[in-house]
């Protein structure tokens, strides 16, 4: 039997950055499922605040120089990697001058909400793909995490449905509780567009919030998680609604045992 291939998808990681609680769940279950026999690659944005000479990332340059559209735009991508110290696992970080070079996250010094974290979520989720395209290689599952990471699912089902990399490929979103206040502009649906994607396929995002990203997350996924026992009113909602939801005990001492049966089970 061939080995499970799963792609992790996320906003960050441990040991190269941590800012929320997905960098440690990110860092944890790769490799739980490789100490299973999966086979691992995992996507991060190559945010600002990631030392690349501390950390030994290098562009992959095979894999860089595809231009990605958001919006009107197109932007170039560049992909890089590193290995996480201590384990047989790699990381390649999504890069682009425009989005990923400030010394932050998603809030500037003053504590304001970068106005086109919507726009760098986009490029990330169709930076993800598209890298996977020219790695070459199809995962079975693409398993995303947080609100950056909501539009793969949906891309999956629509965009790349019949791309040979992804036909057979499912994907898992987990909602965690990382929540924000700020309102994007009227223009995300236009900036999310890709082929074959309808406005109607968009309409979760016409709330142009966290909200709606999480919303077609849950909406496209082939199962939707919960990290976080303690998410807010609304977040439960949400996930309570979605039609795919599986309740898995993250707390449970066989939690590697409970995951990798998710993903065998969608595979099925």
């Amino acid at each position: 039997m061939e080995k499970l291939r799963i792609l992790y998808v996320a906003s960050e990681i441990n040991p190269f950055l941590q800012t929320t609680d997905v960098a440690d769940y990110v860092r944890k279950l790769p490799q739980a499922m490789q100490e299973l026999g999966a086979e691992i690659r995992i996507l991060v944005p190559r945010f600002g605040l990631i030392n690349e000479r501390k950390n030994r990332l290098h562009e992959v340059v095979r894999l860089s120089g595809i231009n990605i559209t958001v919006g009107d735009e197109e932007k170039p991508l560049i992909i890089k990697v590193a290995s996480i110290p201590n384990a047989k696992l790699q990381v390649y970080f999504i890069d682009n001058d425009d989005y990923f070079h400030r010394k932050s996250v998603f809030f500037d010094k003053e504590n304001n909400f970068f106005d086109d974290n919507d726009e760098r979520a986009i490029f990330f989720c169709k930076g993800v793909l598209e890298t996977v395209k020219k790695l070459g290689w199809a995962p079975d599952v693409v398993h995303c995490n947080d609100w950056m990471t909501a539009l793969i699912p949906l891309y999956l089902k629509t965009t790349y449905r019949n791309d040979p990399m992804f036909k057979d490929t499912k994907s898992v979103f987990t909602v965690h509780n990382n929540a924000f206040d700020y309102k994007f502009d009227a223009d995300l649906q236009s900036k999310a567009k890709a082929m074959d994607v309808s406005d109607e396929a968009l309409s979760h995002l016409h709330s142009a919030d966290f909200e709606g990203f999480v919303k077609i997350g849950c909406a496209y996924a082939d199962a939707v998680i919960k990290a976080d026992d303690h998410c807010s009113e609304s977040l439960n909602q949400i996930f309570n609604n979605a039609p795919k939801r599986v309740e898995l005990d993250e707390h449970n001492e066989k939690f590697s045992e409970s995951y990798y049966n998710l993903y065998t089970d969608l595979m099925n």
